[in-house]
């Protein structure tokens, strides 16, 4: 009977581990390969994604080095160019809360698709302008004209300068005025609001798009590295706009011979429209892979059995679980690094924070002090900026004397001295030259200069009675055209301030992967998209459209020298207090990043606190599921106590 039994035994194990085993091997290698699609597919939304960033970031950064090419071009002041770079976070702001929240339930590929295919149009339509406008009309003034009449610049009759002089320059002044009439710009504005209105569905639906699909731990990594391609583009984007720029407006269209004026002259307008054009082409092409992706990809087999991930479940509150149940969710290498030299150190962190992230596998209280930390020690770089900086250049009237001694003046109090109360100056040209002494010289005629030989950029000024002030008896009293270089002390200055600006961006670029993946953890899964545009719109409203308005208001306030247009009005500051502009601009940053690490340590706190919660809740189950298995555990030894001081026949063969 016991051996019997035994075999039945057996047979019955053998019965139940063989299937079990089959549907194991099963479920294995449909895992493997559910896995390899799942990875496939992400991959390549990366790589669309990617170049996207790339292009919108190429665009983007191509119009900023674009601004003095527009204004001089249309002819239009300062604020109405701030209000056309304005445009692209106006467009937006105009569908940015849309796209977030119905995005998210649609075609999410296609949208961002449809996006580029906008984004596209609106910069061809920047560029338009360009082919329905006519010519560009530079103008030349008599004392830089190709003339053999010798003009001094210190009037002192005003018959000295040749009538004819006198009416063509005031002629094209006023056509000048007649051109800044037109509204041509408008074409710049509406491209530049679609721009902003394409651009829209990239981020919210991109990078929720990433979180979704891609395994938890690898969702940090993919998103650094579109952050990486983000930072990227800008680097060819001033690099298109260097190029462009020393192309003249009109080529192709005009002969090159004709033009008598270089990319260094104030009046140069380059071939601005080129770039958009190219730009164009390349929103086109990343929008095609989008169009052939599927809406949906196989969710990895740690995301299968919950909607939210482990952590988000742990900083989420449950309040809406129903909820969540039904719903389905050409330069020089040292000139151009100047510019350019922040760029890769910003990329190199931000990819930094996404590897680290994925290699130490840092949940969101860790992303949290990363973020924290980076703001902090970034802080206090910042702090050591303030010692360096290059004194003020020597500027006669207003940052030194005409006898050389320095002191702090204002323009219209200081401009006029004895040496050159004989001449008919204006205290609103500016037209600097360098004197033999060093000094710089707001005009020619400010400096009382008496005669002038050459033309252009090679004009050079003799008789200079304000130069000849603090000139050596053994030099003559003449100037040449364009402002006096500072001294070596400077570049030195400038150097060390690159030095600790590159690790000043490096150090808050580790911080923004983590900042990211905060945001994305810590809501629900259905509100990703949505969540990330509020991020955006926050953005802009507080950010993209404010800031270049009082950081430009707070850099005006150190201008020691403003510039007139030609059509009357004040212009662009010609010269800047260099002290006062850094204690301003880097004081009002200070501020802000103080703000800035107050709420971090803010957000911190509410996670630990939520995170400490969470933990004694999980405890508190622990030790109830604990004691519910040790009552059982006593009650399965009392009855089995019983069973054994009881007898009945053949009790083993039952057992």
């Amino acid at each position: 009977m016991e051996i019997s039994s035994k075999e039945n035994a057996q047979l019955f194990s053998n019965n139940a581990v063989l299937p079990v085993d089959r549907s194991s091997f099963k479920s294995e290698s449909s895992t493997s390969k559910e896995k390899q699609s799942c990875c496939g597919g992400i991959k390549i939304f990366l790589g669309a994604l990617s170049f996207v960033y790339f292009a919108k970031a190429l665009s983007g950064s191509y119009l900023k080095s674009t601004i003095t090419q527009i204004e001089r071009r249309f002819d239009i002041p300062s604020s109405l160019v701030g209000v056309i770079d304005g445009s692209f976070e106006i467009g937006n702001l105009l569908i940015i809360v849309f796209v977030s929240y119905f995005g998210a339930k649609l075609h999410r590929p296609r949208i961002i698709g449809a996006g580029c295919l906008i984004m596209s149009a609106g910069t061809f339509l920047i560029a338009m302008p360009q082919f329905f406008m006519g010519r560009y009309q530079y103008e030349r003034f008599p004392s830089t004209i190709n003339s053999t009449v010798s003009i001094s610049p210190c009037l002192q009759e005003k018959s000295q300068t040749p009538l004819s002089a006198l009416e063509k320059s005031q002629a094209k002044v006023n056509a000048g005025c007649e051109k800044a009439g037109s509204s041509m710009w408008i074409y710049v504005f509406l491209g530049n609001l679609l721009r902003g209105i394409g651009e829209t569905p990239i981020q919210p639906l991109g990078i929720t798009y990433i979180d979704d699909y891609a395994i938890e731990e690898n969702a940090a990594l993919y998103i650094g590295c579109v952050q990486t391609l983000a930072i990227i583009g800008p680097i060819f984007g001033f690099l298109l706009g260097s190029l462009c720029a020393k192309l003249y407006v009109d080529i192709g269209f005009v002969d090159l011979d004709s033009i008598t004026i270089t990319h260094k002259d104030v009046q140069w307008v380059g071939a601005w429209w080129l770039g958009y054009l190219i730009a164009g082409v390349i929103s086109v092409l990343a929008g095609i892979p989008f169009w052939f992706l599927p809406k949906h990809l196989p969710k990895p087999e740690s995301r299968k059995d919950s909607s939210t991930s482990s952590e988000q479940s742990k900083f989420i509150t449950q309040d809406n679980k129903e909820q969540q149940k039904s719903y389905q969710p050409q330069m020089k290498v040292a000139e151009m690094a100047k510019g350019l030299i922040n760029i890769p150190a910003v990329a190199f962190g931000i990819f930094s924070g996404g590897l680290i992230m994925k290699k130490f596998r840092i949940n969101v209280l860790g992303a949290a002090k990363i973020s924290l930390g980076s703001s902090f020690f970034g802080y206090l770089l910042l702090l050591s900026l303030f010692a360096m900086g290059c004194e003020n250049s020597d500027v006669a009237g207003l940052t030194v004397s005409y006898h050389g001694t320095k002191q702090k003046v204002g323009y219209e109090q200081g401009l006029f001295s004895e040496c050159n109360l004989g001449c008919m100056c204006s205290q609103n040209d500016w037209d600097p030259i360098c004197g033999e002494n060093g000094i710089t010289y707001i005009s020619a005629c400010l400096a009382g200069c008496q005669a002038s030989n050459g033309s252009g950029k090679n004009t050079v000024f003799f008789n200079c009675s304000c130069v000849g002030i603090m000139a050596s008896p053994s030099r003559s009293s003449s100037a040449v055209m364009g402002p006096c270089q500072k001294g070596n002390e400077c570049p030195k200055m400038f150097l060390y301030f690159l030095v600790i600006s590159v690790i000043t961006s490096y150090t808050l670029s580790v911080g923004g992967t983590p900042g990211y993946i905060l945001l994305l953890r810590c809501i629900k899964p259905h509100l990703k998209s949505f969540a990330l545009g509020i991020y955006t719109l926050a953005i802009r409203v507080l950010a993209g459209i404010p800031a270049p308005v009082y950081f430009g208001v707070a850099i005006d306030t150190t201008c020691l020298k403003w510039g007139r247009k030609r059509c009357g009005g004040r212009g662009a500051c010609r010269l800047y207090d260099s002290s006062a502009l850094r204690y301003v601009y880097l004081g009002l940053t200070l501020v802000l990043g103080t703000v800035s690490i107050f709420f971090s340590i803010a957000v911190l706190w509410v996670l630990r606190k939520r995170s400490a919660l969470q933990d004694e809740t999980l405890s508190a189950n622990g030790e109830r599921d604990t004691c519910v298995t040790k009552s059982r555990k006593d009650n399965f030894v009392n009855s089995d106590h019983l069973i054994q001081t009881t007898y009945w026949p053949e009790k083993e063969t039952r057992l």
